[in-house]
């Protein structure tokens, strides 16, 4: 894979020793590279890519690193890259779909120490952060918490209460998202914009490192959460003037086995009317888990249609990690 382009923030957006609650150097060695190789016939392959980087944080002494599982997805061959320079093989030892958490054991010593966990619940917005990713403090964006709201993805995502932070760090997926004491709060996961104060800013989105205690020992026994996975459709949904329309469909998956096509509204949910994208997937998750039929009423070109939709576990339509 290709090497990342040299790049730095300004001093002025970088974060100083001297002026932080915590040990940066530390924090800082904390962050690794990750560099991930999918097979081209991977489900994830044509809209997230066969060769992905990013960052992770080490979060144990055992060198377990924390990342955003896009990254890690159906992935061949992981190679983890530590500040002090070792570059060790790594192991995809778990991915959770529904907080979007992506666990790597390193398969020899990674030579970084780890960051200590914080509660993001307990950040108010206005506060102070840092972001933080692998390549020192030339990678460490000095931030603040200016939203903390529910988001839901076109993806079949949703998450009670993200993170967004501003002046938003460029190369996100993984980035580490540390609290004024230097205890990581939560992952990056997105580039957003956001309105603030009536202004329109760049916005980096974080999952809260809080969803991870719950589904951390069944992630690292079975590979994934130890609760049963949500209903999955197979449709990428959007919000668009008040409608929720279909943007795409996967080949092969619920939804287009169903006859849902491109362009289809979404109108209601087992018979129930919903206003928003969140409303739509908890709608489909509260009939049950995946598996469970769907009732899908769409409008399509003036016709209002049926459909139900046999949903799908996600996992069973991705490459699974290669044993070692």
């Amino acid at each position: 894979m290709p090497e990342p382009q040299q790049w730095s923030f300004q001093e002025a957006l970088q974060p100083k020793a001297d002026e932080t609650e915590f040990d940066l150097t530390r924090a800082l060695d904390a962050m690794v590279m990750v560099r991930a190789e999918v097979p081209a016939d991977g489900f994830t392959a044509a809209t997230l890519g066969t060769d992905r980087g990013g960052y992770g944080a080490v979060i144990r002494e055992d060198g377990l690193v924390l990342t955003i599982g896009y990254l890690i997805n159906e992935a061949s061959q992981i190679w983890l890259t530590s500040n002090r320079g070792a570059v060790v093989e790594g192991y995809r030892v778990g991915y959770d779909q529904a907080t979007g958490f992506g666990l790597i054991q390193p398969l020899g010593k990674l030579d970084a120490p780890h960051l200590s966990r914080g509660l993001a619940s307990d950040v108010k917005v206005g506060d102070p952060a840092f972001v933080i990713g692998h390549g020192g403090i030339a990678h460490a964006l000095k931030t603040r918490v200016i939203e903390k709201r529910e988001f839901a993805g076109s993806w079949e995502y949703v998450l009670d209460e993200a993170l967004f932070t501003s002046p938003a760090h460029p190369q996100w997926g993984g980035a580490a998202l540390l609290d004024a004491q230097g205890r990581l709060i939560g992952i990056g996961s997105l580039l957003v914009q956001q309105e603030v104060e009536g202004v329109a800013v760049h916005a980096n989105m974080f999952v809260p490192v809080d969803l991870l205690a719950p589904i951390l020992d069944a992630m690292l026994q079975t590979g994934r959460s130890p609760h049963p996975p949500h209903p999955w459709l197979g449709m990428s949904t959007q919000d668009h003037e008040d409608r929720l329309v279909v943007g795409s469909v996967s080949p092969g998956g619920p939804a287009e086995r169903a006859g849902v096509q491109p362009g289809d509204a979404v109108l209601k949910v087992g018979g129930v009317r919903v206003a928003g994208l969140a409303e739509m997937l908890r709608s489909a998750w509260r009939l049950g888990a995946a598996g469970v039929e769907v009732p899908l009423t769409v409008s399509r070109g003036g016709d209002v249609l049926q459909f139900t939709v046999k949903s799908a576990d996600r996992t069973d339509f991705l490459k699974k990690p290669n044993l070692h």
